[in-house]
């Protein structure tokens, strides 16, 4: 069992999301980066951030890892979900599943079609608006472990919002709208892709590095990560695909036709 991160953990992978963030909000890099620093504050199974688009009057998923049926929900249903109607609030912060009344996720087609049936038990939904209150979009985590109480990584989150709001937003164009409740309008999803291997999307990031053949080093900075964890993201590499050394990973990896984004 991986060891207890302490609060400094936390706080210093919440500076690297930030930084991710960023970059991301730039055109830099992806947003998919900003998902992949997130699970250094909070491990989770499945997540997303979602940028809300006003004229598809649904959400677009920008990065996620969650399975296609989940994303379709979430970009066509959960703005018609009675959850959503509590958490949009610019004042109201995130909403942990916790936190949630019974009675709500009881009524909530999200979570007894969605997450219940994925065996999700703890996460956050955290709605995302601009410094006028315009609604852009949403963070979604989900993971199947009760997270402790209390946990620095609730603070940690609610913390990054300004600059997780900052990599969703559209560049500058017609402004986005917030979501209304007879919205009926809806397009088709667009599918995430499949994770070769069943790697993380950090594992994947990590393994597209080792084409280059950057030391463990390198790659930490690239990624905002420690040295430490890119090691152990390699060592989960090597157990998930089989292979016996760093060679042999960015070999599958080249094989597989999996790159660094720049």
């Amino acid at each position: 069992m991986a060891a207890e991160r302490s609060t400094a953990d936390i706080l210093d992978a919440a500076v690297h999301v930030r930084e991710a963030a960023r970059s991301a909000a730039s055109g830099a890099t992806g947003v998919d980066t900003v998902l992949a620093a997130l699970t250094e504050v909070i491990e989770y199974d499945h997540a997303s951030l979602a940028r809300w688009d006003p004229l598809r009057r649904c959400h677009t998923t920008l990065a996620g890892t969650y399975p296609d049926d989940a994303t379709a929900y979430i970009e066509t249903r959960l703005h018609h979900d009675p959850v959503f109607s509590v958490l949009r609030s610019p004042a109201r912060g995130g909403l942990w599943l916790r936190d949630v009344p019974r009675h709500l996720l009881a009524a909530s087609p999200g979570f007894q079609e969605v997450l219940s049936p994925l065996g999700i038990e703890d996460g956050v939904a955290q709605c995302l608006f601009a410094a006028d209150g315009r609604y852009v979009g949403m963070l979604n985590v989900s993971t199947r472990r009760p997270r402790r109480t209390p946990d620095p990584a609730r603070a940690a989150v609610t913390l990054l919002t300004e600059t997780l709001t900052a990599a969703v937003a559209p560049r500058p164009g017609p402004p986005p709208e917030e979501p209304a409740a007879t919205d009926t309008a809806v397009t088709a999803p667009v599918a995430p892709a499949r994770r070769p291997g069943g790697l993380s999307p950090r594992e994947l990031q990590v393994l597209a590095e080792l084409t280059t053949g950057r030391t463990n080093r390198e790659i930490a900075e690239r990624l905002y990560i420690t040295p430490r964890t890119v090691g152990t993201h390699i060592e989960h590499i090597l157990a998930k695909l089989g292979l016996p050394n760093r060679a042999a990973a960015a070999a599958r990896a080249a094989a597989w036709g999996i790159t660094p984004s720049d």
